[in-house]
């Protein structure tokens, strides 16, 4: 799918699209756990085509696991059925661990489900893209050498960890250039961490490593949306500096502001609450907050409706089909 066309369709096109981030409501839709869902690369996919079956979509999104990456580093990850997986401890403690980190192959743990995963949805989902995920460099970064350490060794050995970014960087550039060889139409990478930076700080120790991704894989076949659920409206200009074809941001960000200041052929995807709105409130609440946002923005067309983040477990179907109700209603006013 030529996803440059894709982009300006959405751009020039008079009907809004949404792609809310979700693959826990598939995950609960095909009666299967987490726990089977970030290990088996057919359970994945099988996730993904049935949200794709059910929902309107204007591409489908592959789950957002932000410890597969380090774990394929080497870092512990632990594991339950019903959780997402998380990573244990430190991989990485000082510049000598540092230097030795070597950067992994792609046949490292569960590489190899999310790549069958990748695969197999792009293989049967043809009528729209697949977004396949990862994670951002500086967020891997810290989950190896821990996120408290990385932001004070940040001052005091910069050069360090500029090479475990580096070395994070080349990871990065090489998965996610085997999710576009996967058929898939693009990447979420997710950059939470870098919610935490000054914009200064962003530039230098995230967004400039972006960029190097960026450069290598995105073209008109392919495309990176970075993520980022932090609080972004001071990081606006330092994320559009990557060069990615869209952001995605949470919903701590004012996006009537970021709409306003970012560049209007840039795609701009949130911001609704996945826990405070879709989790949380009632559905007449979710369909209300919905077409609210959609009135709002209705004068960027850049703009495509999504959640702030991936959308948690347990989420009422009711609620889902209020969101849903309201961008189609939305379209006829």
């Amino acid at each position: 799918m030529n996803m440059k066309e894709w982009k300006n369709r959405i751009i020039t096109q008079k009907q809004r699209v949404t792609i809310p981030i979700m693959t826990h409501p598939g995950i609960e839709m095909i009666g299967t756990t987490i726990l089977q869902a970030v290990s088996d690369g057919t359970v994945h996919y099988q996730i993904v085509q049935a949200l794709a079956e059910t929902y309107p979509t204007a591409a489908v999104t592959m789950m957002m696991d932000l410890s597969v990456e380090a774990e394929a580093f080497g870092a512990e990850v632990h594991f339950s059925e019903n959780d997402v997986p998380t990573v244990c401890g430190r991989l990485l403690s000082d510049k000598e661990s540092i230097d030795k980190l070597k950067v992994p192959e792609l046949d490292r743990k569960r590489l190899p489900e999310y790549l069958k995963a990748a695969q197999l949805a792009a293989m049967h989902i043809t009528d729209r893209p697949v977004l396949a995920g990862c994670i951002g460099p500086f967020s891997l970064a810290g989950r190896l050498y821990g996120m408290t350490e990385i932001m004070i060794e940040m001052l005091i050995d910069p050069i360090s960890i500029h090479l475990l970014l580096e070395k994070c960087t080349a990871f990065l550039t090489i998965y996610c250039q085997a999710f576009k060889t996967a058929g898939t139409g693009g990447v979420i990478m997710a950059e939470p961490a870098a919610g935490m930076l000054s914009p200064e700080l962003c530039q230098e120790f995230s967004s400039i490593y972006i960029r190097q991704v960026v450069e290598t894989v995105q073209d008109d076949s392919f495309i990176l949306v970075l993520h980022n659920c932090g609080n972004t409206n001071p990081l606006l200009e330092s994320m559009q500096n990557t060069k990615a074809a869209a952001l995605h941001l949470g919903n701590q960000c004012d996006i009537l502001s970021a709409l306003a200041y970012l560049n209007k052929d840039l795609l701009v995807m949130g911001n609704l609450d996945p826990v405070g709105i879709f989790k949380e409130s009632t559905p007449d609440q979710v369909y209300q907050t919905t077409l609210d946002l959609l009135d709002k923005t209705r004068k960027y067309k850049n703009y495509i409706l999504s959640t702030g983040c991936d959308i948690p477990p347990g989420v009422p179907k009711e609620n889902l089909k209020s969101f849903f109700k309201a961008w189609k209603v939305y379209q006829t006013n």
